[in-house]
């Protein structure tokens, strides 16, 4: 997962586009084809009214546009992700994607550059003066009051020429070591791969490719211009490298060589202009240790809980309608749409699910990959909130049937300089790292952004995560769209929810907000290994995660995606959480609605109780309405039509005729 924050704050459309391009590269630079891309967005508010609406909109429509056109022109699809909208990123949106790759492993190529006299080639497009700074600029609150030179400008069409032309390269058996050349440009990419390999390195800068007059070394050093790598190949083959770029129409430069020195030296008209030390770049640098300041973390107790009016038959369906229509819960397609995520042919479940799901070809395999984070919770709670994370993305990959493997992260956080943000720095990464160990997903990899702070107003700790997992049968790969005549079960504890922190408190008018939910990761695990056996038996006809709006929000989701309606008693949930609106709209974790067949509910239960996970039965999907009740007590009836409306007229309403920059 790459972040592209702060320019996506300054430029949405080349914000967004340039972050796409370099996770991608990020993926082939190690020797992988890039197969899938998701996104995880947040915004301000967007509703009519609310502070900033319209600058949030415009960033909105910038960063989807951005991400739509760098994708579906480099010919990687775009499958799924997420987006919110909350005032704490009003300032400050935030723009995370993450890029899928397929390779065998002895394919895995290093950024190392071994090898004494090894030549060094500069390999894409030409350096320009484009995305200077781009790595301070990250690195300081409000992004607004600095230089949009600081933001790069991509070429998608270019970087598909750089996929092909770098993966017949690898094939080729030519290459020693390759990066490629991301913040900080030449620098980052010639320091690291000495670093990695113990050497040296050192370049003629009179040979860098430029599309630009007059560049000085440090510019030409900086400079983020997109599509540019850094390979180091075997001596004697240069000329076999540069016929394949050649093919490709790209440069394929000479501009340097191993050394044994362990410096980076730079040349420029035949003088040294530059002569460091590597250590002084990478292993002897400041190392903070900011201070942390513990904040209070504080659940909603009873009597707060007893100045919300509990909901009832009058109005129950009207809070249902509510929740749909919410920006951060209603439906994406005016995002999705305009992604390609079919391109490749290799998608199995498309945007709107729990997870995307990808074929592998030649085999009968599929991944399955999300990605999540509730920055409402982590702003609560830390370090519960990122267990959540770690446990929602897992879980949604579960939930398409497949087995969590690993997963990567972006750390979004504001100024760490700051005691209080320090906190939940660390916190967030202990909680993530307890939750990993507890679900047995490693962590392969991350990114980190800091700094996003504007006028004093900090975003919410949002440490994202994407998680992969794997299917060994691709057909049996479920979706949340519910088939007829086929009986719903609620997954894992039923009154294990909380109404702090939720959608349905913030669309209250009460200044409570409470903590995070709690959550247990045993039973979660419990959970996710059931699931996974469950679909991998041909058990369960369709899965959802109980999620933003809770049990209600989450049949609503399935009735509206399968167009079918439901029978459904609440009355077990009502009794665990003591509350209706508790039941319908809390939220929690390890909470999953399944569907299967009548005649393998027995079977199903019986693994349940195999996995110590508690089955709760909701009723049974037929008509073309949601009826859901309490015992006798009918609270909910909508068509599905109803249902439908709100969820899907948000988006574009709000968006309609809003032009990205």
């Amino acid at each position: 997962v790459e972040s592209h924050n702060h320019p996506s704050a300054v430029e949405p459309y080349q914000g967004a586009a340039t972050g796409v391009g370099g996770i991608l590269r990020d993926v082939f630079t190690m020797g992988a084809r890039p197969v899938a891309i998701l996104d995880a967005l947040r915004f301000g508010p967007i509703t009519q009214g609310a502070e900033r609406a319209t600058e949030s909109r415009r960033l909105l429509a910038g960063v989807v546009a951005g991400i739509a056109g760098y994708g579906n022109c480099v010919g990687v699809p775009t499958v799924g992700g997420e987006v919110e909208f909350d005032p704490a990123y009003a300032r400050n949106p935030l723009v995370n994607a993450m890029c899928i790759g397929l390779m065998r492993h002895d394919e895995l190529q290093l950024g190392a550059a071994t090898g004494t006299g090894n030549p060094v080639l500069y390999v894409g497009a030409r350096t320009g003066r484009d995305g200077i700074h781009g790595a301070t600029f990250a690195s300081v609150d409000d992004p607004h009051a600095h230089e949009r030179s600081a933001v790069q400008v991509g070429d998608p069409f270019r970087e598909k020429l750089l996929i092909e032309a770098c993966l017949e390269l690898y094939a080729s058996g030519i290459v020693v070591g390759v990066q490629d050349m991301g913040a900080a440009g030449l620098t980052s990419s010639a320091v690291e791969m000495a670093a990695r390999a113990g050497s040296g390195i050192e370049l003629d800068l009179d040979r860098v490719p430029r599309r630009e007059p007059g560049m000085a070394p440090w510019e030409l050093m900086l400079s983020e211009s997109q599509e540019r790598m850094l390979v180091v190949v075997r001596a004697g083959t240069e000329r076999e490298a540069r016929a394949i770029f050649d093919r490709w129409d790209l440069d394929c430069v000479q501009v340097g060589a191993v050394t044994d020195t362990g410096t980076l030296t730079l040349r420029e008209a035949g003088e040294v202009v530059c002569r460091l030390p590597l250590s002084m770049l990478v292993d002897d640098t400041p190392e903070y240790r900011w201070p942390s300041e513990p904040q209070p973390v504080q659940r909603l107790d009873d009597d707060q809980l007893a100045t919300i009016t509990d909901l009832d038959a009058a109005t129950a369906a009207g809070a249902l309608l509510d929740l749909l229509a919410r920006p951060t819960i209603a439906s994406k397609r005016w995002i999705h749409d305009q992604f390609d995520s079919m391109v490749g042919a290799a998608t199995a479940v498309r945007p709107g699910s729990d997870a995307a799901v990808l074929r592998v070809r030649g085999t009968d395999r599929a991944l399955a990959a999300s990605i999540d984070c509730c920055g409402r919770w982590c702003a609560r709670d830390p370090y519960a909130g990122a267990m959540h994370a770690v446990a929602e993305a897992t879980r949604n990959v579960a939930c398409s049937g497949a087995r969590p493997l690993a997963i990567t992260d972006c750390l979004n956080f504001s100024n760490p300089e700051l005691p209080h943000v320090a906190w939940q720095l660390e916190q967030a990464i202990a909680g993530m790292g307890d939750a990993c160990r507890a679900l047995d997903t490693p962590v392969t990899g991350g990114n980190v952004s800091l700094y996003n702070r504007t006028d004093g107003i900090d975003i919410h700790p949002t440490p994202v995560v994407g998680a992969v997992g794997v299917l060994d049968d691709a057909e049996r790969a479920t979706t949340i769209a519910w088939q007829p005549d086929h009986e719903l079960l609620l997954v894992g504890p039923a009154g294990a929810v909380a109404l702090d922190a939720t959608e349905y408190l913030a669309s209250l008018d009460t200044a409570l907000a409470g903590g995070a939910p709690p959550i247990d990761l045993e039973v979660e695990a419990r959970v996710q290994r059931l699931l996974v056996a469950a679909i991998g038996s041909g058990l369960v006809a369709s899965a959802h995660d109980c999620s933003d709006g809770g049990v209600a929000v989450t049949l609503a989701e399935s009735a509206i995606a399968g167009g079918v309606g439901a029978s459904i008693d609440v009355a077990p949930l009502v009794e665990a959480t003591g509350r209706v609106d508790a039941a319908l709209f809390g939220e929690g974790a390890s909470r999953v609605v399944v569907q299967v067949a009548a005649a393998q509910r027995d079977a199903f239960e019986q693994l349940a109780r195999a996995h110590d996970v508690q089955v709760t039965a909701l009723g049974t999907a037929a008509g073309t309405s949601l009826v859901i009740r309490a015992g006798t007590d009918v609270l909910i009836d909508e068509p599905l039509a109803a249902l439908a409306a709100a969820h899907a007229g948000t988006l574009p309403r709000l968006m309609e005729g809003i032009q990205h920059a």
